[in-house]
């Protein structure tokens, strides 16, 4: 199936070297460099999620995702700006000339600058139109516009992807990437038809052969229905999780209206790592996105994208009246 005659923009395509405008997420704990290489094999953009790494650990991923790739094949990394050691991952990027570069959860304004000088394409993620505009301003090459379906940290404004991304479209003239509840081919041609240039994509891709988290983790996505996540925490960061012991755990301080101090304690034992690489279901935190509803197996990434293509082609069918 060419990308020519399937997608109706190549903006996302051309900005990255890409052949399909749709974007793995970097997740924590489980984008490491073999999903983010079984990815950008698909003709799709990878991504190392540098948030569960020290600074030498994601230099050994950029390593082993180039190692393992043919060269010049595009992929990126995504650093959360909120990271202690955030000057230390951006080194990291800098030194291994990273091109491509994801930056979330903090000001835009910190790093793009440098990472524009070094000839970086940067986009950034955010959760209302107001700051993509912001954003542009700023200089991003374009705007991940993630929706509160989305799994892990969310915004406080909690605006969902359906709403969210026309206004973003509204507001900026830059690419703009939509991100939330997309688990299917339905979910992208939805995106795409709200004006998005292209999707990024979560949860589905964490429910891969290739994802470096817990099989546990995965299978709690399978086993998840329409109902089985919540979004709690919201006194330090909205997070969306699967509805494990501990998150419910978190959702009871939240109704209780817990102090700042007793959440931040109950997070303080490394509840990320514990779900969703270690697969520790009474006590881990199991992020994941809306979408697990649509979720219900476990493919290999090459498997999963080519259903995503054949279920975009078959929504663009219907919408085109040419099946029912």
């Amino acid at each position: 199936m060419s990308s020519a005659d399937i997608w109706p923009s190549d903006k996302i395509q051309s900005l990255f070297g890409v052949q399909h405008p749709i974007i793995q997420a970097g997740m924590v704990w489980t984008s490491g460099w073999k999903l983010c290489v079984a990815t950008a094999r698909t003709g799709c953009l990878g991504m190392i999620g540098a948030g569960s790494m020290k600074p030498d650990l994601l230099r050994e991923h950029i390593n082993d995702a180039r190692n393992a790739l043919a060269e010049g094949t595009p992929f990126a990394v995504n650093i959360p700006l909120l990271r202690g050691d955030v000057k230390e991952l951006v080194q990291v990027c800098l030194d291994e000339h990273i091109k491509i570069v994801f930056t979330s959860a903090g000001n835009p304004a910190l790093f793009t600058e440098t990472f524009k000088k070094s000839g970086a394409i940067v986009v950034h993620v955010v959760p209302t139109a107001k700051l993509a505009k912001k954003c542009e301003e700023r200089g991003v090459d374009a705007v991940v516009c993630e929706g509160t379906e989305a799994g892990g940290h969310n915004g406080v404004d909690e605006i969902p992807t359906f709403v969210l991304v026309p206004q973003v479209r509204d507001a900026v003239q830059i690419p703009v990437i939509a991100a939330g509840g997309i688990a299917d081919g339905r979910g992208i041609a939805a995106a795409l038809a709200l004006g998005a240039d292209g999707v990024q994509i979560g949860t589905r891709f964490a429910a891969t052969q290739e994802a470096s988290s817990h099989v546990r983790f995965k299978q709690a996505i399978v086993e998840a229905g329409e109902t089985d996540t919540v979004l709690s925490l919201k006194n330090i960061g909205p997070t969306r999780m699967i509805k494990s012991p501990f998150a419910l755990k978190c959702a009871e301080f939240e109704h209780r209206c817990a102090s700042t101090e007793e959440t931040r304690e109950l997070l303080s034992q490394k509840r990320e790592r514990a779900g969703m690489f270690e697969g520790n279901w009474e006590e881990g935190q199991f992020e994941a996105g809306m979408g697990v509803g649509l979720i219900n197996d476990i493919p290999t990434v090459e498997q999963m994208v080519n259903r995503l293509l054949e279920e975009y082609h078959i929504a663009q069918m219907r919408i085109a009246g040419q099946q029912g």
